[in-house]
């Protein structure tokens, strides 16, 4: 796992590095996502009230992904020291409920331009009413390394799994 996270990490710091501009603002990363490498966009409709989804969001996102990770890593060759750190914040708007998930690396990570105020888009996931009773999950994200946050994010909407990500898996 350490290995994964660590090619992970150093092949985002290689994309930043290709960049001119990271996304700002959650809208240029829902934008730049579907066109760009190693990311996804995923759909799902939940059989819950879009008020209930958005409740959901806004009481457990600050309390499971604000949060500090630090991973530690060494070899004969080299030692790696990351401090990640993840903002949730929960938009509520007249169309759509939003969930943008930000990850700012303290240590360990250059960054080639400055990131956005909270850190790099990581994750958006956008909450639509479908009818009465269900909801339409947009999910703007990495292609891989990050199930257990798409996991949680999941049983947040559908109210199936209202249990925290274990964000020491997160690369």
């Amino acid at each position: 796992m350490n290995n994964l996270r660590i090619c992970l990490v150093a092949f985002i710091s290689l994309l930043l590095q290709a960049c001119v501009q990271m996304p700002q603002t959650a809208e240029e990363f829902r934008k730049v996502v579907p066109g760009a490498m190693m990311t996804k966009t995923d759909t799902y409709q939940v059989n819950r009230p879009m008020s209930e989804v958005a409740s959901t969001f806004e009481r457990l996102a600050p309390k499971c992904l604000n949060v500090t990770v630090q991973t530690v890593s060494h070899s004969t060759t080299s030692f790696q020291n990351l401090v990640a750190r993840y903002k949730a914040t929960v938009v509520r708007t007249s169309e759509r409920v939003e969930l943008h998930v930000q990850q700012l690396y303290e240590t360990g990570v250059l960054y080639p331009s400055k990131p956005p105020e909270g850190g790099v888009y990581l994750l958006v996931a956008d909450a639509y009413a479908q009818s009465n009773q269900s909801a339409r999950i947009q999910l703007y994200g990495p292609s891989m390394g990050y199930d257990a946050l798409y996991r949680a994010i999941r049983g947040w909407a559908s109210g199936e799994n209202l249990g925290c990500p274990d964000m020491t898996t997160v690369p």
